[in-house]
């Protein structure tokens, strides 16, 4: 398994190790300046940049995520450095902060990360991309003052962004911008062309170029030279004072007992766990294969991260966006780019500071100013606006706090708004009242939503109070996971007092049995003895008609079957006999959004008459009582078109087939198929209009041999007690046209001409 692995990351490394370098250039301006901005020693930055690459990135799980010193935090660290009163009381709380990270990881609390919404994530995002570009351009054209990479907008020392960028402009330096301008043109060029498909990233490229454009300004004596308060300041073992003594500090255990020092400690876990969290859910994001980091395991990886930091005198740690994007716009691939972005921290300071300290500032700004476009790009903030209001506000709501105050507060106040949106939703998510046609009568039913609390309690009492005496009104709790107390004492109000002194009929369906309400039905959805005495042959035509526009357009009436089992379970009362084909695809009680106890059926195929079919619809309408008989032809009939066949090529069928009783079915249609004269090329199946010509004639013969055959049927149907109606179904669209017949004025299917007889 070790070999396979091996093999599987091998073609990874080259990308990773070239990633790893551009991260590092970036780092080491970034590990310096965060620890200035702290007011902590300089060296402190470097540190935890060393042990947030190589221990965290070795632990953690995520392939893209780089860990260090986080701008987020230098408040919070310079804040509880002058409140402990030293930096060796402060590496003591980190160290602390450390150990609850690791608690929290083993607790398994990462699972926090994912109540976070995704516009928050993106607009924490973009947040970043902007403050990324507002804040290097002054580094672009030679402002470097404090560089230290702080991703807030405001300062310590009054200055803010905009400030520095009018300052920038006025110490507008032309060498830097020079260099600037090569590094972000570089960038550019090699991202629109196929340079970008090159193992060698463009980010490293720009570095190098603007590097040697530098060199260049200096070698040559120009007036366009960078001096060294324009580079990268790395400190020299040896040089200026720095020795491993004066670098390297150590915890003071003596404030193990200072309530301070716990306080700090708890503060900076909690903080650095969210926004560790937060920049990991975001990194995910930036992998380009879409893999998912698992967040407890980088708590633990973070936990062991401070705790060695707060231990070796380095500043706290978490999961850092800035580097975290450039190192997948760079193309790392595996967390061994920020296991050698460390490695490369630990060894500039020992083996080559000469060369880090010939880099421009400018060339670094360029990189993060082209990493800040691609994460703050204007369609993404176009995207998000065609998502609609409640994705799009809390979205600029984030993007806007963080850069005007910091991330945590950024990201809480893009919370909050997204959870105003998810209220104001719950308020309109009030009960819907569906008006549903039973054959009983009209019953509103009134949906109480998957949650109904105090929010939805208005629109709830407004629905109520629209409802007047005689209305049946069905209170339906099938879909409710949660119903409040205030919620339910409405509705118990209602149901005691209201109701019964209004004079309204309710019915109660899908309450849990902790609610204490007992379900109770007194609507009718199905044919009683009374329903069906109340009914003519036009008012069933009528409910077969809307049934079936139901079932096309998919708002079939709720109905509870296995009540309907018990109430017919001593008697039946049908309003309608069918008589349809035995095809799979005519299942008359779905397509007419009809339920138990509803209609009798008598399935044929072909929908051919019979003496035995006969003498079953005799007795569902003299004996049950049903009021209509429909005759059910429907398209692309199997044993029209068979029959079709049979008569076009002169064959008999029971020869043909040996199928010994199939003449009986094939007889009534093929009289069906001579009566279609409309027709006289193509007569056979695979003319699908003529097949169903041929179908609509067959039903319309059925209704006549019934009236022929049935002097009892003919006699209902004389009399106005019963209706021998016929019709046809699309077996491609779920609509059934009804033909004319016995009074009733119909469709027919298009295509199809009404033939009389």
């Amino acid at each position: 398994m070790t070999t396979l692995a091996a093999r599987a990351d091998r073609p990874s490394l080259v990308p990773d190790l070239v990633s790893g370098l551009v991260v590092f250039l970036v780092a080491v301006p970034l590990c310096l300046g965060i620890a200035l901005a702290s007011g902590a020693p300089l060296f402190s930055g470097l540190v935890s940049g060393v042990i947030g690459g190589i221990v965290v990135g070795a632990l953690s799980g995520s392939h893209v995520s780089v860990s260090g010193p986080a701008a987020g935090l230098a408040a919070i660290v310079l804040a509880q450095i002058n409140g402990l009163g030293s930096f060796q009381t402060f590496l003591l709380a980190v160290l602390l902060a450390g150990a609850m990270q690791l608690a929290f990881g083993l607790a398994k609390a990462g699972v926090l990360a994912k109540y976070f919404p995704t516009n928050v994530i993106k607009g924490l995002l973009a947040a970043i991309g902007v403050l990324l570009i507002l804040k290097q351009i002054p580094h672009l054209i030679g402002y470097d003052k404090d560089w230290e990479g702080d991703m807030s907008f405001a300062q310590a020392d009054g200055d803010n962004t905009f400030s520095a960028l009018i300052h920038a402009l006025q110490a507008f330096l032309p060498g830097a911008a020079i260099v600037g301008a090569v590094a972000l043109t570089t960038l550019i060029v090699w991202d629109k062309t196929p340079l970008k498909k090159t193992l060698f990233p463009g980010a490293l490229a720009a570095v190098v170029l603007g590097t040697l454009a530098s060199e260049l300004f200096i070698r040559t004596g120009s007036s366009l030279a960078i001096d060294g308060t324009h580079l990268v300041n790395v400190p020299v073992i040896g040089k200026d004072g720095f020795t491993w003594s004066s670098l390297v500090t150590l915890p003071d255990f003596s404030q193990i007992m200072n309530g301070g020092v716990w306080m700090a400690a708890v503060t900076l876990a909690v903080v650095a766990s969210i926004e560790t969290l937060l920049n990991l859910e975001a990194t995910d994001k930036l992998d380009p294969q879409r893999r998912v980091s698992p967040p407890n395991r980088e708590l633990v990886a973070q936990g062991v991260g401070n705790m060695l930091a707060g231990f070796a005198g380095g500043l706290p740690m978490t999961s850092v966006i800035v580097r975290s994007s450039v190192n997948a716009s760079a193309g790392g691939r595996t967390r061994n780019a920020a296991i050698f972005h460390g490695v490369l921290l630990l060894g500039s300071v020992l083996l080559f500071p000469a060369v880090l300290n010939s880099i421009p500032l400018a060339a670094l700004a360029a990189v993060l100013i082209f990493t800040g476009w691609k994460l703050a790009n204007p369609a993404i903030f176009r995207a998000m606006w065609t998502t609609g209001p409640a994705q799009f506000v809390p979205f600029v709501v984030t993007v806007s706090a963080i850069v005007f105050t910091d991330l945590l507060l950024g990201v809480g106040l893009g919370l909050a708004t997204s959870l105003a949106f998810v209220l104001w939703s719950n308020l309109r998510a009030g009960p819907q009242v569906i008006k549903e046609d039973h054959v009983g009568g009209l019953v509103h039913r009134v949906e109480l939503g998957t949650q109904a609390t105090f929010l939805n309690r208005a629109q709830l009492a407004t629905t109520l109070a629209g409802f007047g005496k005689g209305d049946q009104v069905v209170l339906d709790a099938r879909m409710t996971d949660y119903i409040d107390p205030d919620a339910l004492a409405q509705i118990n109000e209602f149901v005691r007092e209201t109701a019964p002194a209004r004079g309204i009929t309710t019915s109660l369906v899908g309450f849990k049995d902790h609610y204490n309400i007992d379900d109770r039905v007194q609507y009718v959805d199905h044919s009683t003895k009374e329903v069906q005495a109340s009914l003519t042959p036009s008012k069933v035509l009528a409910l077969l008609r809307e049934g079936n526009e139901r079932f096309i357009s998919g708002r079939r009436l709720q109905r509870d079957l296995v009540r309907q089992v018990d109430a017919t379970a001593t008697g039946q009362h049908p309003m309608v006999a069918v008589l349809s084909c035995i095809d799979s695809r005519a299942p008359a009680e779905l397509i007419f959004d009809q339920g138990i106890g509803d209609m009798f059926n008598v399935r044929l195929a072909g929908n051919v008459a019979s003496p035995k079919a006969l003498g079953s619809l005799e007795f569902a309408c003299k004996v049950a009582g049903a009021k209509l008989i429909l005759v059910m032809g429907h398209t692309r009939c199997g044993a029209v078109k068979a029959t079709c066949d049979f008569v076009h090529q002169g064959v008999d069928p029971v020869e043909a087939t040996g199928l010994t009783n199939l003449g009986s079915i094939v007889e009534p249609i093929a009289e069906a198929v001579r009566m279609e004269t409309r027709t006289q090329d193509d007569r056979s199946a695979k003319n699908s209009a003529f097949v169903d010509r041929v179908a609509t004639i067959n039903v319309r013969n059925t209704i006549e041999w019934i009236n022929d055959n049935s002097p009892t049927l003919a006699a209902m149907s004389r009399n106005g007690e019963i209706a021998i109606v016929g019709s046809m179904y699309d077996v491609a669209t779920g609509q059934v046209e009804f033909l004319d017949g016995v009074g009733f004025a119909a469709k027919t299917p298009s295509g199809v001409q009404a033939v009389h007889h």
